[in-house]
């Protein structure tokens, strides 16, 4: 017998900047993702960087000079930025093998375009979740699900975040991610009791709750799906030593793998049973059960 409370796990592989740039690497990692890996979405990122960043910031270098790949952080990031263009295409191709596509924006001006593509869902970076400007464009002008992480905010921020969107009667298009931002995120702070918070708080006021998860390996990930959220996001790459911040962070094609494996045979099991003693267990029953002399 099913039990109502766990839907089917949705997987998101969070390419995010991990294509270093180059839009083959990114549709490599698509058909990876969807052929290889059997994951249901995946996420890039789009940003404005001089409507992001102010002038001083685009102009210093880099915080780590080894990960970069421009003189400034400005230029690093331009680097790693796809024009609107190119997500088309990119949402093309995803189309073509049967992944859905979506992306992380950080500003309005991204917002804009990236709502004009029309994807499934659009996702709100913790970095971003206090942008009212670009969530208020989003609520009156885009008309699918807006995911939005709340790592580095508080619970009164995720309070106000909440009503935002039930007084523009979105909540319903509105998934909660518990996150902590990290990269990589111990295990001592992921923290995965606040899902019990957000479930308990939220449940029933937005669309779902999910899981966007920084840290090593995937046993984290299956825990947070019995918790109750059926989203589950991950960064994702086809080489963890690749030059960037976020691949270190991020699951290989094999871990990427196992766990939608895992996730998926931890689904089918989250049952009860139907009956005292399954047919599975007849046989053995009449083999090995005691029985009185």
């Amino acid at each position: 017998m099913k039990n109502s409370n766990y839907n089917k796990p949705f997987v998101i592989a969070e390419i995010g900047c991990n294509h270093k740039g180059d839009i083959e690497i990114a549709k490599e990692l698509i058909k990876v993702a969807k052929i290889f890996c059997n994951v249901d979405a995946v996420k890039f990122q789009k940003r404005n960087n001089k409507e992001l960043l102010t002038e001083e910031q685009y102009n210093q270098p880099h915080p780590n000079p080894s990960n970069s790949y421009g003189d400034t952080y400005g230029l690093h990031r331009e680097y790693l930025e796809f024009n609107l263009q190119e997500h088309s295409e990119l949402k093309k191709f995803c189309e073509e093998i049967g992944v859905i596509y979506s992306t992380s924006v950080w500003d309005t001006t991204s917002a804009k375009e990236i709502a004009s593509l029309n994807p499934l869902f659009i996702k709100i970076p913790s970095a971003c979740n206090n942008n009212y400007e670009m969530l208020e464009w989003l609520c009156e002008n885009y008309k699918g699900e807006l995911h939005v992480s709340t790592g580095m905010t508080t619970k009164k921020e995720i309070e106000e975040l909440v009503n935002f969107f039930i007084k523009k009667e979105k909540n319903k298009n509105l998934v909660l991610y518990n996150c902590t931002s990290g990269y990589p995120v111990p295990f001592e702070d992921v923290c995965l009791l606040e899902i019990n918070n957000l479930i308990s708080k939220y449940r029933g006021k937005v669309k779902n709750i999910g899981f966007s998860g920084h840290h090593l390996g995937i046993a984290v990930d299956i825990a947070a799906y019995t918790l109750g959220t059926s989203i589950i996001e991950r960064h994702y790459t086809l080489d963890r030593t690749w030059k960037g911040t976020d691949h270190a962070a991020s699951l290989e094609p094999m871990g990427l793998r196992k766990l939608t494996r895992d996730l998926n045979a931890v689904h089918k099991s989250l049952t009860y049973k139907n009956k005292d003693v399954l047919p599975i267990e007849k046989v053995q029953r009449d083999k090995l059960k005691y029985k009185k002399a």
